[in-house]
């Protein structure tokens, strides 16, 4: 999809972070802007600040998690534009601890963003886009911890490689077909976000009735990463190649490849996992 401008594009997650950054560059390609998130006020700024700029923005409060909100989000984005031709299944949240410490809450919510919102998404806006024919394109956030498994990421590190592995068949699954849609999987390592607070945004029902202990070292190692991280709008503008080039594997971090290589020999020869410490 070499040409964006008119197109419409949706993005999840689109008030912050590397879903704010996505808007601003495909903006800045022509595109028309579908911004969904679950929190209404930094959506709706967001929407203000590129209607300022010119570009044309339809702002829908979404909560990924939830199918019938995916739904409403394609209603609303087909009756308003006619069509979808770009969709970036960006939206997620993160919590930090061992695997076996984590409460069923911590579980629900943080696959009920990160995973099922990515099938919600996949559900709900592919049949409109193999509908409507014409070439699409779709965007699926997962994480360097998608290829990689880090401790103390267990459930990130679960809803990451099902990503993963879902946009790998979607993509074959389409190519079955012949279907002028392509995919991208984004997996970036560390970026200048907000994730780490994410449980701002977590639903009243899924807290946690007893305060989770975290190891203060560790998380100040992790918030000084993701300070020192990627520009988000870094991350975006290769999001934007990749669907201009049809590329799918979007990692914004080559010098972490060789972690990447690492597990993948480990499985080819039959190793135990190694040790190293990546945090993503």
């Amino acid at each position: 999809m070499r040409e964006l401008k008119d197109k419409v594009v949706v993005i999840t997650g689109g008030a912050s972070g590397i879903g704010r950054a996505l808007a601003d560059r495909f903006a800045a390609e022509g595109s028309k802007i579908v911004l969904a998130d679950v929190e209404p006020k930094p959506l709706e700024e967001a929407a203000a600040a590129l209607r300022a700029g010119g570009t044309t923005v339809l702002a829908v409060p979404t909560d990924v998690s939830k199918p019938e909100q995916v739904q409403a989000l394609c209603d609303r984005t087909v009756a308003e534009f006619g069509r979808v031709d770009v969709v970036c299944n960006n939206a997620g949240v993160a919590v930090s601890g061992h695997a076996w410490e984590h409460t069923l809450a911590d579980w629900e919510w943080v696959l009920g963003v990160n995973l099922w919102g990515v099938i919600h998404g996949v559900r709900t806006f592919v049949p409109v886009m193999l509908r409507q024919g014409g070439e699409g394109h779709i965007v699926n956030t997962g994480s360097v911890a998608g290829l990689t498994s880090s401790p103390a990421m267990s459930i990130y590190n679960v809803t990451k490689h099902a990503v993963v592995t879902l946009s790998e068949t979607l993509h074959k699954d389409l190519g079955l077909l012949g279907a002028p849609i392509n995919v991208s999987v984004l997996c970036p390592g560390f970026v200048r976000t907000r994730i780490l607070d994410a449980d701002r945004n977590r639903p009243a029902h899924l807290r946690d009735t007893v305060v989770p202990q975290h190891d203060p070292q560790l998380e100040e190692m992790v918030r000084a990463s993701i300070a020192a991280g990627l520009p988000p709008a870094e991350a975006a503008a290769q999001v934007v190649d990749a669907v201009k080039t049809e590329r799918f594997y979007v990692l914004t971090h080559p010098e972490l490849s060789p972690h990447v290589r690492e597990r993948m020999e480990d499985i080819l020869e039959g190793r135990n996992p190694s040790p190293a410490l990546i945090l993503t």
